[in-house]
Formats: C-alpha cells, structure tokens, sequence
C-alpha cells in the first residue's frame, strides 16, 4: 500500500492501541469481579441484586469488543492490512448502527410511556370530582403534591378538581399574586401549571439517563 500517510497511519496505530488496551483493562476486572473469590463476596453483599451479575457480564461483552476492535485497528493500520482495515470499518458500522436502533428504540419506549401517562391521568381525574374513600385518599395524596410543585389539577388545571376545588383550594393557592404562573379561579390565585406536565417531564427524565 504505497503512499499510504504516515501521520494517518501511527495516529490510527497509537490510538487503537489505547483502545485496546482499556479493552483489556475492562475485560480484567470484569472477569476478576465475575470469577474471583472477592469479587462475588462484592456482589453478594447488601445493595447488589442479580442486577449487577448482569452489569459484570455486559462490561466483560464490552471490554471484549473494544479488545478485538483495537486490534483490528492496530494491526490493519501497523501492517496496513486491508482485510482487517474492512474488518474494523464493518464493526464499527454495525455499532453505530446498534445505537441508531437503540435510539429509536428508546424514542418509541418514551413515547408509549407518554401515553400510558396521559391515559392515567384522564382515569384519574375523576376521582379528583368523587367523595368515596377511594376518591378521598387519592386526593389527599395530590395535595401533598400540588404543594410541593406548586401546580393544581392534572389535565385541565384547577376544574379538575370540580366541586371539591373549594375545599382543596389552599393546596393549589399561589404565595405570590403577582406571579405569572398564577390564575383567578372561582375567587381564588391559583397555579396555571397542571401536575400532569410536571409528571409527565419528570418521567421523560427518568427514560433519558438510564
């Protein structure tokens, strides 16, 4: 391969090479963590579950891949191989498409959580108009939280509430008159801001850092 760049050549030859080797380091302590004596005494202890048997078992998964890729890279940059040059190309092509397809995975899962959401809260608002127990300890539950959020209702604001509003009124009441997220209702300055939207971010949250 005449002509070849050198600068491409070591560049891809010493940064391969670091990934190789953090390929092994993880590989090594995956395996110490999965095989060794004090490494199942660490995933037997309290505040691992079987969850962690599996975290180890993926990490031993990832160090190998990053392992074989690195030298792939290694070697078809060093001894400008071709074959094993198409080798590193195709693997890392087949991992960004894994992670498009997780991604879009993750979109769908998201937007499925959305509507399971919004669902419960249209079922759930109902019992924001009832007087049975159940009605009762729903709406004690809400309260606490309208208080800490500083919202009221949970699909359509402070109507939600129906004629219980009045007598749940002092949960959704703004502090501060003058704040643009306050509205009048039925005689009182209320929160604009429903739970539902707040629900519903804090959830899309959650999905996004796992």
């Amino acid at each position: 391969m005449a002509g070849v760049s050198g600068c491409v050549k070591y560049s891809m030859f010493i940064f391969n090479f670091l990934f190789w080797l953090c390929g092994i380091a993880i590989l090594a302590v995956a395996i110490w963590i999965r095989v060794s004596k004090d490494g199942q005494e660490i995933l037997s202890s309290e505040g691992f579950s079987t969850n962690a048997y599996i975290a180890v078992d993926i990490l031993i998964a990832v160090g190998a891949t990053i392992m074989i890729l690195g030298f792939l890279g290694c070697c078809g940059a060093i001894k400008e191989s071709r074959c094993m040059l198409l080798l590193f190309f195709i693997a890392l092509s087949l991992i960004l498409l894994l992670q498009v397809a997780a991604g879009i995975l993750g979109a769908a899962l998201i937007s499925e959580s959305e509507n399971f959401l919004n669902e419960t809260l249209y079922q759930n608002v109902e019992l924001l108009s009832g007087t049975d127990s159940t009605a009762k300890a729903f709406q004690k539950a809400l309260t606490e939280f309208q208080k800490q959020f500083k919202c009221c209702g949970l699909v359509n604001g402070p109507s939600d509430w129906g004629d219980n509003f009045q007598s749940q009124s002092e949960s959704c009441e703004c502090s501060d008159t003058s704040d643009s997220s306050c509205i009048l209702y039925e005689g009182n300055y209320v929160y604009k801001e429903i739970f539902g939207m707040i629900f519903s971010m804090v959830l899309f949250c959650q999905i996004g850092s796992k």
